[in-house]
């Protein structure tokens, strides 16, 4: 299926929309850089997209060319991470042997951070000392976390149902995640050691990807309109979803539109907490 990728950003106060970028190849998850450029992926390859005097620049990632939409900035503006497919043939399916690596922020060598492969980068701790992540791990996928500069993972999660998609809240004390244990694919916390594991959403929608606006106010989600069983796949009806973390109140900040995997995998907040950036598909 051959689609456009639109990326928009939407102001949270306001509810209006601002096309900055559409694109004829497959572009996904924007990250937000306190520079006023948005970080994507498509095609294996990192690219900036420039919001002022709009334009489209390649990263040099060296030797990761298959670099998927797990990648992120650190909180001090440093450095990337990446989740790059190393191509080990010991996977049966490439994309299982992503390994997680960082760079410079303007580019570079990467440094290899996982030395295990199927692991997948959501998260970095607001002190930037810590990396959180999804990984398969004998036959399960669960929620680990590494230094940044690379050492023993430790696992946080523990259940043969998929875990995914974990943040950190601005505070530093909570992950959340989303995960399958109820059956249908919610939204959940957890204490950064693991322990207190909590439900968050429950409906009858499949919830993914939650994100914390730096302010820590404001969570956005990716909401599957249909149940998508443990999956999060590309080209299917979403809305935005956002929790008031004062009020616990949750509204939809989008009407429906063709997307998923790619439209907001990982954090998308501006710096200053008022916007968000997404991509959906015509």
């Amino acid at each position: 299926m051959k689609t456009k990728t639109i990326i928009e950003i939407l102001n949270i106060q306001t509810g209006s929309r601002e096309i900055v970028w559409e694109d004829s190849d497959h572009l996904e998850a924007p990250n937000w850089s306190k520079d006023e450029y948005l970080l994507v992926n498509g095609g294996g390859k990192l690219y900036r997209i420039y919001l002022n005097n709009p334009r489209k620049e390649v990263i040099n990632t060296d030797f990761a060319t298959t670099c998927n939409n797990d990648h992120g900035i650190s909180p001090d503006g440093s450095h990337i991470v990446i989740s790059h497919e190393d191509g080990d043939k010991s996977k049966p399916l490439a994309w299982q042997s992503s390994k997680i690596y960082t760079l410079p922020i303007n580019g570079g060598i990467p440094k290899l951070i996982t030395s295990t492969n199927s692991s997948f980068w959501h998260g970095w701790s607001p002190d930037g000392k810590t990396l959180v992540y999804t990984a398969l791990r004998k036959g399960q996928w669960d929620i680990y976390s590494i230094p940044a500069k690379g050492g023993e993972e430790t696992q946080l999660t523990n259940s043969p149902k998929q875990h995914d998609g974990a943040e950190y809240a601005p505070n530093g004390k909570y992950i959340y995640y989303n995960s399958y244990d109820s059956g249908i694919m919610e939204l959940w916390r957890m204490r950064a050691d693991g322990s207190e594991q909590t439900q968050i959403t429950d409906d009858k929608h499949s919830n993914w990807f939650p994100h914390f606006s730096p302010d820590n106010k404001k969570m956005v989600y990716l909401c599957y309109i249909k149940d998508q069983g443990e999956g999060h796949p590309f080209g299917q009806q979403v809305k935005l979803r956002i929790q008031d973390l004062e009020t616990e109140q949750i509204t939809d900040i989008t009407d429906e539109f063709f997307g998923g995997q790619g439209t907001i995998n990982v954090n998308s907040w501006s710096p200053d907490s008022k916007h968000i950036a997404y991509v959906r598909y015509i």
